[in-house]
């Protein structure tokens, strides 16, 4: 799965909350899930869903049930994703610091 996969699962609060509540159980089903949160159990369905498609969560049929838990590889890509931008950020930043520093020291 791609990263812009993973943000874009991640833009709604709902799945944000339902990724949490997962994370925090292990696994649950969308009436299990539905329970905690004030919208039905169709609407945990659908953000399910698009967190499945994103790679977020993955689902099993237990039953007559499906339960579903929290896959962490998408996230680790996507946090390694920031990581590095955030590192050419940092270098970035210190290569204008040290131009800076030069360009007010005085010179001889």
């Amino acid at each position: 799965m791609s990263a812009d996969a993973v943000f874009g699962a991640l833009s709604d609060p709902a799945r944000r909350r339902l990724l949490a509540l997962l994370g925090e159980r292990g696994r649950g089903s969308a009436t299990e899930l539905a329970r905690e949160l004030p919208v039905s159990r169709q609407a945990v369905v659908k953000q399910l869903g698009a967190l499945a498609d994103a790679g977020l969560v993955e689902g099993r049929r237990e039953g007559r049930e499906v339960r579903f838990r929290p896959t962490p590889a998408p996230m680790s890509d996507a946090v390694g994703w920031m990581a590095d931008v955030g590192a050419q950020w940092d270098e970035r930043l210190a290569t204008l610091r040290r131009q800076l520093a030069n360009s007010r020291s005085p010179t001889a």
